[in-house]
């Protein structure tokens, strides 16, 4: 997921420590509706720094088979993977100058936008639904 907003980099960078980070995403995923985190099925929910050098943007990414891709050959296959990164989700949020609540929201967004991924959700509905 890349940020929402055309921003800037402005070179200043919200501080925040990974820990707390990364509280914030389990306090997201805590706000997941459990009938949904139920139907969740082998993924694995990550904080990085950075993303790969090629999208230095990118908020949130999801690698893995959807569920409503998923068929018989599905079985003894390593987690899906959702990936949540801190370093560019600060930069945006300190560009739109922001506090410690846009990037609760920011982080927000940014896991259920991942998890509808999960789902078998595109990017064309999640952006009409306002998570993208």
């Amino acid at each position: 997921m890349r940020p929402r907003r055309g921003v800037a980099d402005n070179g200043r960078v919200l501080e925040m420590t990974r820990e707390d980070f990364e509280e914030l995403v389990a306090e997201a995923l805590d706000r997941i509706p459990p009938e949904l985190t139920r139907l969740m099925d082998n993924v694995a929910v990550f904080v990085e720094d950075e993303p790969p050098a090629g999208d230095p943007e990118l908020l949130g990414l999801y690698e893995g088979t959807p569920l409503t891709e998923r068929g018989e050959w599905y079985a003894g296959v390593l987690p899906d993977r959702i990936t949540v990164y801190r370093g560019p989700t600060l930069r945006f949020v300190d560009a739109e100058g922001g506090d410690r609540e846009l990037v609760v929201e920011e982080v927000e967004v940014t896991v259920v936008h991942e998890i509808a991924h999960h789902f078998g959700i595109d990017d064309e509905r999640l952006h009409a639904l306002g998570y993208g």
